[in-house]
């Protein structure tokens, strides 16, 4: 199992968040993104996107562990339609990885099954 964390005493100042509170992907995508739970730390989040729809434009503000359910086939798009990521041509079995704060995109599923993720995002 391979983990990442970050050294305890290492000092780490991130940049202002750039995007405003309507891009948030419960504001801007809501009919994906479900909070299921949320404090002052975390932000728990189910995602659905059944096979063929796309995501409107959104943001995730925090860093997160997300933890696929079930896999798909998709595209993830910035929010000019470029393409980032496109899971059929950088196949992976990883069924949970760690994000960094993803800057405004969509996704697209393009396989033929639904898409369902957790994600667990630590607030600053």
């Amino acid at each position: 199992m391979a983990t990442t964390a970050e050294h305890p005493n290492k000092s780490s100042k991130k940049a202002p968040w750039a995007w405003p509170d309507s891009m948030d992907a419960m504001i801007a995508a809501p009919e994906h993104h479900t909070v299921v739970l949320e404090n002052e730390h975390v932000r728990v989040v189910e995602t659905r996107i059944p096979a063929g729809d796309r995501t409107p434009v959104h943001t995730h503000r925090w860093a997160a562990v997300y933890h696929t359910l079930a896999h798909g086939h998709f595209v993830r798009r910035d929010h000019e339609d470029k393409v980032l990521f496109d899971t059929r041509l950088s196949p992976s079995d990883e069924a949970t990885i760690w994000m960094e704060g993803l800057e405004p995109h969509s996704v697209e599923n393009v396989g033929s099954s639904d898409i369902h993720v957790i994600s667990v995002e630590i607030k600053d």
